[in-house]
């Protein structure tokens, strides 16, 4: 679920109370496909900058269109500096469970690079409030390959991470997005970003460092201790249904892809036509693909006789034969029935490994 901001807080500004009016009068109008929600996700844009009021009224929203389970996950995603005692408090009686800082670094220089607007002492600050009000899923979101990152800024972060003790740890490689702070930052033959060498040297030290603290690396740029993955995401990897609320957001029920306008007088157009659009049927070979691409992404992998049974023999044994230069690699494995991306060869070699296999099935 999207949530966009002019970073006045929900309270005042007037652009946040108009897109939460579209965004639950987008709700009203989804069909209801049977099944009470289980997860909840507030992400994209600054989610924090809510007031307790319009989450309340989104929440309420979801519940009397679609129901709420009562073992429900609700993660928000929030940023540094963005709430105080009284927001994390309301957010928590509203029943978020989970919420996702994001920290991306620990050093005042590269959060500035970055183009964050937080510092270090606003990220102990929300960990402090959240701490308090106990929410009970927390986790942390670094960023590794940012403009003149060393290794040992690299490491330093990791051990700082640890020390806080959160539930998850994610880590994303810096990917440079038009549009974004950075994308406006940064400029071709600057050459301010980390090597490729030193990218994957940071990849394999977060695996080592955080495994070595006890977090299991379930997911390519995920870690979580034992019970503590996040159960939405996993919709995601699994390939299963899922409803997307906002602009930009897509959803997909009974193989159908339903995507909404990135833009924002688009998207209230759109809400106000009351339509779906860009509505379209999955090919069974884009679903092998999405299913491979997807659940690769997890540690555990993909069941081999899922695969067989959903997509026949014959493509499974075409899959195994492109695979065979990654097994012999070691990037790639079977292990207990389940064809896995090995950790952390494997993951590293990602994007290789699946692109050779799009490029040959599709």
């Amino acid at each position: 679920m999207s949530v966009v901001g002019d970073r006045l807080r929900g309270e005042t500004s007037g652009t946040i109370s108009q897109y939460v009016e579209a965004l639950c009068q987008e709700i009203a109008i989804t069909p209801n496909f049977g099944q009470f929600l289980q997860t909840i996700f507030f992400g994209g844009g600054t989610p924090s900058l809510l007031s307790t009021e319009q989450l309340a009224k989104i929440l309420e929203s979801l519940e009397q269109r679609f129901g709420i389970a009562s073992e429900v996950e609700i993660s928000m995603e929030v940023d540094p500096g963005t709430f105080d005692l009284a927001h994390i408090t309301g957010y928590r009686n509203l029943g978020v469970n989970r919420v996702s800082l994001g920290v991306q670094a620990f050093q005042e220089e590269l959060l500035k690079v970055a183009g964050r607007s937080h510092s270090v002492k606003d990220i102990f600050a929300a960990i402090e409030l959240i701490h308090k009000v106990e929410i009970p899923e927390f986790s942390i979101d670094l960023i590794s390959g940012l403009p003149h990152q060393s290794l040992d800024q690299w490491s330093d972060s990791l051990v700082k991470a640890v020390a806080i003790n959160p539930t998850h740890i994610s880590i994303y490689d810096l990917t440079i997005e038009p549009g974004t702070a950075f994308g406006r930052y940064y400029k071709s033959g600057d050459n301010p970003l980390p090597t490729d060498e030193t990218t994957v040297k940071m990849y394999q030290m977060g695996q080592q460092v955080l495994t070595g603290a006890g977090y299991q690396h379930y997911e390519i740029s995920n870690y979580a201790r034992p019970g503590h993955q996040c159960q939405h995401n996993r919709v995601y990897w699994e390939n299963r249904p899922y409803y997307g609320f906002g602009m930009g957001a897509a959803s997909y029920i009974q193989g159908k892809r339903y995507t909404r306008p990135r833009k924002t007088q688009e998207y209230y157009q759109w809400v106000q036509a009351g339509s779906i659009i860009n509505c379209e049927v999955t090919p069974p070979a884009e679903v092998l693909l999405e299913t491979l691409m997807l659940s690769l992404r997890l540690a555990e992998g993909v069941c081999v006789s899922r695969l067989e049974a959903e997509f026949g023999e014959g493509k499974i044994a075409e899959i195994f034969q492109c695979l065979q230069p990654y097994f012999a690699k070691g990037w790639v494995k079977v292990a207990a029935g389940r064809l896995q991306l090995t950790d952390p060869e494997g993951f590293l070699f990602s994007n290789v490994v699946l692109a050779d296999l799009f490029n040959k099935l599709d």
